[in-house]
């Protein structure tokens, strides 16, 4: 996109919707810098394209309007969704986690946000094909230095998706020769008919390694996942152990989850935080 304070409004708009497909999504502020004008003119842009129902405007920018099972965000797009909610989800799952255990962690949004909730675990072994977790134990190495207590963090390799995780057959071979006490993987959809979903392929596969890696597996999933399915299911919720959600989550999908999995977290709920596990 080419800087030009004369466009047609015409013509610029057609250009944000051509980053936001391309993209996955984009930001306000990035958007003024690269049209050359005000804030104020790219939000009255991204009002009339959302009137034509061509994207969905998000806190502080816009993302394509989901059409398809397989259409996949970017990380940025997602990363300014659902924000207090992953947060709560996050604190809740790092209660989770205990000092000196090997965890893996999916790539996603909330799981970026559950990694800067476990900096302070000591002796934790991170397994994860997501470039964003990853950079989250780098970064606070980078800031403090060497510390006793730190983690050990993994990166499996392999081809990067959209959403900044790895995935592909170098993915997949590290992940098999691999065990770990609990993984804590996002998902893009859920449901009882359809389980864990995801728009990519090649992610489905890697996830049901991870899956199959794991001796406990514990989703980190907003309430607007539920009900959502992608082009590839990886996962029942029978394989599930724990599901950590927020309290956006409606009561009847609460009971109707409660019946095929062994444990739900509602995170941010003071009525009822912890469902009852199943026998």
């Amino acid at each position: 996109m080419s800087e030009n304070q004369n466009l047609l409004a015409e013509q610029r708009r057609s250009l944000i919707l051509d980053e936001v497909r391309r993209r996955g999504g984009v930001r306000v502020n990035e958007l003024t810098r690269k049209l050359g004008v005000s804030d104020m003119t790219v939000r009255r842009d991204l009002d009339a394209l959302a009137r034509q129902g061509v994207l969905e405007k998000v806190h502080g920018g816009a993302v394509p309007v989901v059409e398809a099972s397989t259409h996949e965000p970017g990380f940025e797009a997602k990363s300014g969704l659902e924000l207090t909610a992953k947060e709560d989800i996050a604190r809740s799952a790092a209660e989770l986690v205990a000092p000196g255990t090997a965890i893996a962690l999916s790539g996603g949004t909330t799981t970026y946000a559950l990694a800067h909730h476990l900096l302070d675990v000591p002796d934790l072994t991170v397994v994860t094909n997501s470039v964003r977790v990853a950079d989250v134990f780098h970064a606070a190495q980078r800031t403090t230095g060497p510390r006793q207590g730190a983690a050990t963090v993994v990166l499996t390799g392999g081809v990067r998706t959209p959403s900044d995780s790895l995935v592909g057959p170098v993915a997949d071979q590290a992940i098999g020769a691999l065990h770990f006490d609990v993984l804590f993987l996002g998902v893009h959809g859920i449901s009882v008919e359809a389980g864990l979903s995801t728009p990519n392929l090649a992610e489905a596969e890697t996830n049901r390694r991870l899956v199959q890696s794991a001796r406990r597996v514990v989703v980190v999933a907003d309430h607007t996942k539920w009900g959502t399915v992608g082009l590839s299911s990886f996962a029942s919720l029978e394989q599930v152990d724990t599901l950590v959600t927020d309290a956006g989550l409606p009561r009847a999908a609460r009971a109707e989850i409660s019946e095929h999995l062994r444990r739900l977290v509602v995170a941010g709920d003071s009525g009822e935080s912890v469902a009852a596990e199943d026998s």
